[in-house]
C-alpha cells in the first residue's frame, strides 16, 4: 500500500479539481446537468482513483488505477476544450488550467511506467 496523501500528483490533482469547480461556476446555468456535471466528475475522478489505487495490495493494481486516473484527466481535458470553444472559459484561465493538467498527465504517466515495471 502507498500513502496517497504524500504523492505530489495527488496533491496537484486535488488542487486541479478545486480549480475546475471554481471555473465551472462561470458556466451558464443551463449546463448544470450537462457539461458542469461531467467536467466536475472527471476532475474529482483523478485524485479519487489515485487514492483508491494507493490502497490496493499490489503495484500492478496501483498502476491500473493510475491508468484510470490518466483516462479521467484526458476526459477532463477534452471537456475543457469544449467549454473553451463554447466560450465558457476565457483564454488565460483555459491555458492556466490546461497547463497544470498537462503536468499532472506527465506525472501520472511516469508513475504508471514506474509501477508497471515492478
Amino acid at each position: 500500500m502507498h500513502n496517497y496523501k504524500e504523492l505530489n500528483v495527488w496533491k496537484r490533482a486535488i488542487k486541479l479539481a478545486v480549480q475546475v469547480y471554481k471555473v465551472s461556476r462561470l458556466f451558464p446555468a443551463e449546463e448544470r446537468f450537462g457539461l458542469i456535471s461531467q467536467i466536475r466528475r472527471s476532475a474529482v475522478s483523478v485524485p479519487s482513483n489515485i487514492a483508491e489505487g494507493a490502497g490496493r495490495r499490489t503495484d500492478g493494481e496501483f498502476a491500473n488505477f493510475l491508468g484510470i486516473a490518466h483516462g479521467s484527466i484526458c476526459e477532463l481535458e477534452m471537456q475543457l476544450y469544449v467549454a473553451f470553444e463554447l466560450e465558457y472559459v476565457e483564454n488565460e484561465l483555459f491555458h492556466e488550467v490546461t497547463t497544470e493538467l498537462t503536468e499532472i498527465q506527465k506525472m501520472l504517466y511516469a508513475l504508471i511506467t514506474k509501477f508497471e515495471k515492478k
